[in-house]
Formats: structure tokens, C-alpha cells, sequence
């Protein structure tokens, strides 16, 4: 899943006992608790801990199928014919405070539940709504609204950071008894130095990844995460869709580093790693948060960022040839080398923008460029040097370099937009990037993100000891593209 607007519903409550957090799922894999994957490198790893280089054991891949399966069609379950609002909001108030459930009737219930939207279009009269927002402050409130929404038939929605494309972290696109659980409160994050695995982080769903890598960054500025470009994601819904990143070429996906996790189950059961099984664990990392449970934290190993990196945000006209070095881009972008190197275009009117991050020198990379894309004809002037926490910054807000920035959870959206994202497994010819281009010239015409692949990430593979991340496969690059208004 892309960066910005992917923040995945979790739909438990109403599922059978097996379908959800079914600890013995644990028997399917052999629990080696190893720090992390054998194919991730440049993470910190002590030479003296077997553990830390230990690889996850290869997949079942019939099980992981069904596991897949389950998740995909748990969306479409029918709401049991039970359901009872009023019982449900008379079973949560027994065990979580009264000031934590949000109802229609509450004077808050509407800046609640635009609190973390991202997309005007499901804040009409419209919309189907939550019966209540449950805004939890402990783990033991997801879990009471879970064992509260099973006996009621009551469906459950979780939103970390509402980035979800359609909103379904906090909507329905049909009528149905459904709650919200919003994890904004759960932000907790907490650096350490693991014995076996090296720096690492407990970092709770509802923190924002801005927030993660500037707590990150000021603990020790060496160290870093490869996670997604937009600041306010929220983690919860980033990390189950696998969290790509202009990192993932170096260091891979940001499921990739998670060491464990803590999850309530469908039964309200509290499971760490160690107690909800490989087969689970591995499920919840990239295969889609919906049917699993509720991700309450994630533990994560750092990677190495140097003191110094490099952005550079080129653009280039129709007049400047941006049509032929798009094409061309096709090819270079995703087998650019090294792997220390991300360039994305972003297609606007009759321009587009190449956007990079190269973790070094300005020095270091610039013959690498001329030599592999000369049309583009990048030079030092292009260059913009500064440290890893600031290009965090740059890339989330448009060559903002104030890191401070980072910890606003306010989302600043204010706009009605459609987004579509498609893979693209063949170049696309030159004669259509010029038909697309017309399009551009069009009012509304959005915009089109397109973000190259290959590298490390290119490498892992879809099967074995890999995460449940199908878009490694992609050959070339994702394309977003953003349809955007105002009303």
C-alpha cells in the first residue's frame, strides 16, 4: 500500500471464533522469535546474536491463502440480524468510561468523526454513520468493545489515522449497525536498545509516522525507519498494508522490520507475538488489517540513515522534454544503483516533477544520475543537502524542511477527491505518455503520482519467509492518481 491515504477498517466483531485471532493458528509455523527476516540488511543487528539473523520460516502457502481469503470476504459478512445499538453502548459503558464513548447525541460527535478524514466526500448527510466513536485510551477498552460488538452483533471499524482512500475506517458504503474505534489516543512510542536485536521501537497504532520518525531521529540521529511519505499516516493502517516508502528501494517494506506485535483478537483477548502464532503474526504484516483483529503496537528494528542526505524536486516542462524523460524514467527508476537511491515523478498539468532522496552526498550520486537519465539534466544546483529527519519533512510537506512540523496530527484536507492506484508491469509507451499528458491540459484533471520499485525490495521474495506483500512482484512502478475539488 502507497504512502499517503491507506489506513485499512478492521471488521471483527460478528466473526466466528475461528475466522479471527485463532491462537492455534500457532501450530502452523515454528515460532523462531528471530529479530528479523534473513533477506533485510543495513538493519542493526550485534554480530554475537544469533537471534537477531535468524530468517522467519518459510510460509505455508495454503494456509496463507486461506488466511488471505478470510480477510478479503470478511468486508461483506452480513450484519447479524441481532444487532442492538442500545445494548452495545449499555455493555461499553460498564467497563469504559462514559467521556470515551461518542454518540449521535454527543456535542462532539461530528468533530470526532471528521477529526482524522482525509476526504470530504463522506461528511455529507449522506454518509452512513457509527452508532458511537469508542476513543480508547487503554487496551483493555478494545477489548471490551470487541467482546461487547460480538454479543451484540454490533460491526467494529478501527481508524488509526483515517488515510483510507473511501473512508471505511469510519463509514460504511451501506446501512448497517456499526462503531468506530478510534486508536488516535493509543501514540504511544518508546525507544530502546534490544539485547538481541539492536535499536528498536514500541511504537502504538494510532501515532502518526511523522511522529515515529522525529521521536526516532532525536533519540539517536543515526538511526531511522523506512515508512511512508505522507506525515500524518496513521501507523496501524500503514503497516498492515505493508507501508511502502522513498526508503523501501535500501531497506524494503515497513512490515519488513516488525519484531512483534500486540493484537486483540475476535475473542477480546489480549496476544503478543509469542501467543498469537506465526501464522497470525504473519498474517497481520501486509495482508490487510480487516479480519485479523486490532493492532494496538508494533514492535519495529531501526535502520541506519547517515549524517547527511540528499533531496533534489526537478521539474520539467513539456517544452523541457518531460514527456521523453518520463519514458526513459520507466527504465532507469526502478534499476537505478545504488539501491540508496528513490526517484518518483509526480505528473501535474504539462510538468512533471522528479523527486528523489538519496541517502549520501550530493557528490556521490549526481554522475550516477547524468549517466543513467541525462535528459533530465540534473546538476549540483539541484541538490538540496540536509539531515534524514529534515528530508522526513521536505518530502511530507513540499520542501518544508521545519521538523517540527512532523508531530501536527492536523490533517489540513479540506477537499472532496478520488483516488485509483494501478501497478504498472510494462513501460508505457511514449506515444501514450503523450495522450496522458492532453488529459493534464484538462480542468480537474487531478494529478498522477508514479513510484518506481525494483531494488532491495525487488529482491525479496513472494514466497518463503516473506511478508503477505503481493505488490513486491511489480516490475516497473505504482501509479496514484488524484482527483481532487472543492465544494
Amino acid at each position: 500500500m502507497r504512502s499517503t491515504p491507506c489506513c485499512s477498517p478492521s471488521l471483527v466483531a460478528g466473526i466466528p471464533e475461528s475466522r479471527v485471532g485463532d491462537r492455534s493458528s500457532k501450530q502452523g509455523r515454528k515460532n523462531s522469535h528471530s529479530c528479523m527476516p534473513a533477506y533485510i540488511t543495513g538493519a542493526f543487528r550485534p554480530n554475537n546474536k544469533q537471534a537477531c539473523v535468524q530468517g522467519a520460516n518459510m510460509a505455508l502457502r495454503g494456509l496463507a491463502t486461506a488466511l488471505l481469503l478470510i480477510n478479503l470476504s470478511s468486508c461483506y459478512l452480513s450484519t447479524p440480524s441481532f444487532a442492538t445499538s442500545d445494548g452495545f453502548i449499555q455493555c461499553l459503558t460498564q467497563k469504559i468510561p462514559s467521556e470515551l464513548i461518542v454518540t449521535p447525541g454527543s456535542s462532539n460527535f461530528t468533530s470526532v468523526l471528521v477529526s482524522t478524514s482525509k476526504n470530504s466526500n463522506f461528511l455529507t448527510n449522506a454518509t452512513v454513520k457509527p452508532i458511537c466513536i469508542v476513543t480508547v485510551t487503554d487496551a483493555s477498552h478494545v477489548q471490551t468493545a470487541v467482546v461487547c460488538g460480538r454479543q451484540n452483533g454490533v460491526r467494529l471499524r478501527v481508524r488509526s489515522g483515517g488515510h483510507d482512500y473511501e473512508g471505511l475506517s469510519y463509514r460504511s458504503a451501506r446501512a448497517e449497525v456499526f462503531a468506530v474505534v478510534d486508536l488516535a489516543n493509543l501514540r504511544a512510542i518508546t525507544v530502546s536498545t534490544d539485547e538481541e536485536c539492536g535499536p528498536t521501537v514500541w511504537v502504538d497504532s494510532g501515532a502518526t509516522v511523522g511522529h515515529l520518525y522525529y521521536t526516532i531521529s532525536k533519540a539517536n540521529p543515526e538511526h531511522g525507519f523506512p515508512a511512508g511519505e505522507c506525515p500524518t499516516l496513521g501507523v496501524g493502517g500503514h503497516f498492515s498494508g505493508g507501508g511502502i516508502g522513498m526508503m523501501m528501494r535500501r531497506y524494503g517494506l515497513a512490515v519488513d522490520h516488525v519484531i512483534d506485535a500486540k493484537l486483540v483478537n475476535a475473542n477480546g483477548e489480549l496476544l503478543d507475538r509469542a501467543t498469537m502464532g506465526e501464522d497470525l503474526f504473519w498474517a497481520i504484516r501486509g495482508g490487510g488489517g480487516e479480519s485479523f483483529g486490532i493492532v494496538l503496537s508494533w514492535k519495529v528494528g531501526l535502520v541506519k540513515v547517515p549524517p547527511t542526505v540528499t533531496m533534489f524536486r526537478i521539474p520539467r516542462t513539456l517544452e523541457q522534454g518531460a514527456v521523453d524523460i518520463v519514458t526513459k524514467w520507466q527504465d532507469v527508476g526502478p534499476t537505478l544503483l545504488p539501491r540508496d537511491i528513490n526517484m518518483m515523478v509526480i505528473l501535474q498539468g504539462q510538468q512533471a516533477v522528479f523527486q528523489a532522496l538519496y541517502l549520501g552526498r550530493c557528490d556521490e550520486i549526481l554522475p550516477t544520475i547524468a549517466s543513467r537519465l541525462p535528459e533530465l539534466n540534473a546538476t549540483k544546483s539541484d541538490c538540496n543537502e540536509m539531515t534524514w529527519l529534515e528530508s522526513m519533512a521536505c518530502i511530507g510537506f513540499r520542501g518544508n524542511t521545519n521538523t517540527t512540523a512532523l508531530l501536527d496530527r492536523n490533517t489540513g484536507f479540506n477537499t472532496f477527491f478520488k483516488v485509483k492506484s494501478d501497478y504498472v508491469r510494462h513501460a508505457i509507451d511514449k506515444e501514450v505518455w503523450q495522450k496522458i499528458f492532453n488529459w493534464f491540459s484538462m480542468n480537474g484533471s487531478g494529478f498522477v503520482m508514479l513510484e518506481p520499485h525494483g531494488g532491495f525490495i525487488g529482491t525479496i521474495p513472494t514466497r518463503g519467509d516473506s511478508v503477505p506483500a503481493p505488490e513486491r512482484c511489480v516490475v516497473y512502478h505504482p501509479v496514484h492518481r488524484f482527483l481532487a475539488g472543492r465544494r
